[in-house]
């Protein structure tokens, strides 16, 4: 449908010219996927394996990747939402000089382009969570619930409290902006954490359990805060209903899916057990997640929501390693193009000090970072009643913002609610954040290590 408007608007109101100029694009919009996926795959391999090598976390490589062949530097990929234009696209460029483009064609190819590689960022995204969910232990999970609950409420309050009394005292910010920026501090990318966590081998110990319980429940918030401030930008009123709403949907959603996932399980493995043909146990897999994720988005959740409890409920499968193995060659060609884009889409050009519209960004984005950090940091002090537990590895596991924050930031910006300095600031806030979480989160699972070898050469 959006295509189909870009299309059109782009080619005028004759719906036969319309339909006779997609069509001679087709081929064209083709070729410049296929090279964008090249770009992405070389570029998320590159980084990785460098990043390997520096014994961090390959997601960091990816991203970084991402960073390097996106708007900041090579201007391989490039996106509309993040304010480029066909122009800027270096993919563009060569198909124009591969092919004979006239100038509103090249600007539909370019939207068409960068839409196919959006959706299958989002497939990246969905498949991940679904990955994470299937690695994911349900038992232990709801033995920490609680603690995910209090860890990822402290996690939204604090950094959200301080954030915006700090810029309307210290800054002397405008109430509703200040409240804006305020919500972007409280978001964490649960894809990013749980590919470190997983990476790490730690997705499956207490701590990995609390932070991405914790993650998930921080989504549901930060979907409900963004829906306020949302709507407090709009018309400054709250719309009471619909936040009342996204709260018992929420919670009657991941309840509920986990509740029939129980008498779900049985018929899944008949099922997969009748079929003959290829793909047998991972296609059913895949309708489930699929059908869960259109779920959660049906609902104004989020569709990796859905992903993430249809993971949980399979988790409790006989046939869950099998399906796990099944799932990792998906998840190795769709999730890289995930991280890909999101660093693609991070304009570093606002870190530059020298344009003077950044000056005020940056000051405003120290103060940002800081609370990002500690806002989030505190958390892991919130966990009472588990003995061991290393709290500065769960505190530093909800710092990452990623893609979350980049949409709060968006928002704001298409509303008018934010000015060009504090949105600068929240960018840059999300960049680093992003970045220094996978270093980070190894440094404080390896110093809990460190501490635990120590103990057993003394008690020996």
């Amino acid at each position: 449908m959006i295509l189909s408007e870009l299309i059109l608007n782009s080619m005028g109101e004759n719906p036969l010219l319309a339909t006779t100029n997609e069509a001679e694009n087709a081929p064209i919009v083709l070729a410049g996927v296929l090279l964008s996926l090249v770009v992405i795959y070389l570029a998320s391999k590159i980084g990785g394996e460098l990043s390997k090598m520096m014994d961090l976390p390959p997601v960091l490589g990816e991203l970084i990747a991402g960073v390097i062949v996106g708007a900041s530097a090579l201007h391989l990929l490039v996106f509309p939402d993040s304010g480029a234009a066909a122009s800027d696209s270096s993919i563009i460029t060569i198909l124009q000089l591969i092919n004979r483009i006239s100038p509103e064609a090249v600007t539909s190819i370019f939207q068409s382009q960068s839409e196919i590689i959006s959706v299958l960022a989002e497939l990246g995204v969905i498949i991940l969570l679904f990955e994470i969910g299937l690695e994911s232990d349900l038992k232990e999970l709801t033995k920490v619930g609680y603690q995910a609950v209090i860890v990822a409420c402290v996690g939204v309050a604090v950094p959200f409290m301080a954030g915006t009394t700090g810029l309307i005292f210290l800054f002397h910010a405008p109430v509703i902006p200040a409240i804006f920026a305020g919500a972007a501090l409280t978001a964490t990318s649960i894809g990013i954490t749980s590919k470190v966590l997983s990476e790490l081998g730690q997705l499956k110990s207490r701590e990995g359990q609390i932070i991405v319980g914790a993650a998930v429940i921080d989504d549901i918030l930060g979907i409900i805060v963004l829906a306020v401030v949302a709507s407090l930008a709009k018309t400054g009123e709250v719309d009471i209903l619909n936040v009342v709403y996204l709260i018992v949907s929420a919670t009657v959603f991941l309840i509920g899916s986990i509740i029939l996932g129980k008498y779900f399980n049985q018929s899944f493995v008949a099922i997969a057990n009748r079929l003959q043909t290829r793909g047998n146990l991972i296609i059913p897999a895949l309708i489930f997640a699929f059908f869960m994720a259109f779920l959660g988005n049906a609902i104004h959740l989020e569709a990796i929501l859905g992903a993430f409890a249809a993971g949980l409920v399979l988790d409790e499968t006989d046939k869950r390693k099998e399906l796990d193995e099944q799932v990792k060659p998906i998840a190795d060609i769709l999730v890289p193009v995930f991280f890909v884009t999101v660093g693609a889409k991070v304009d570093l050009g606002v870190l530059n000090p020298l344009v003077p519209s950044n000056q005020a960004g940056l000051i405003i984005a120290i103060f940002l970072i800081v609370v990002a950090i500690i806002g989030k940091v505190v958390t892991g002090w919130s966990v009472f009643g588990q003995t061991g537990i290393n709290r500065l590895a769960v505190g530093v596991g909800m710092i990452p913002r990623g893609e979350v924050g980049l949409v709060f930031a968006g928002i704001g910006a298409a509303s008018g609610t934010l000015d060009k300095p504090l949105q600068a600031a929240i960018i840059i806030m999300v960049i680093l954040t992003t970045f220094l979480a996978p270093p980070l989160l190894r440094f404080a699972f390896k110093q809990s290590t460190d501490k635990e070898l120590e103990k057993a050469n003394l008690t020996s």
